[in-house]
């Protein structure tokens, strides 16, 4: 194979394994959710499914309880420690997930 051949090969490889990559590892914000959610979203411990859920609907959610304006027993606490461009990486990492 000729340099130019491999070079472009093992380009194009790194760019079809990049968003493979990109969804695979959750955002830092997103791993505080894990222990409830689970590392897929779909809920552990009697915390519900998040996972492909919507991305707009999981902020809405996250700002509710950050407002207290949603009932909660600890995701209140939670949402408060997160500021609004958190709740957004997290909602796109689950909204992305099926």
């Amino acid at each position: 194979m000729r340099p130019n051949a491999l070079r472009g090969s093992i380009l194009a490889l790194a760019l079809a394994a990049l968003p493979m990559a990109a969804r695979a590892q959750a955002p830092l914000a997103a791993e505080g959710c894990l222990g409830c959610h689970g590392p897929d979203g779909r809920g552990v411990t009697g915390a519900g499914a998040i996972n492909g859920r919507d991305r707009a609907e999981l902020i809405a959610i996250m700002l509710a309880f950050r407002a207290n304006e949603r009932p909660g027993t600890i995701m209140g606490r939670i949402a408060r420690g997160y500021t609004e461009a958190e709740i957004a990486a997290v909602a796109e990492h689950f909204s992305r997930i099926r």
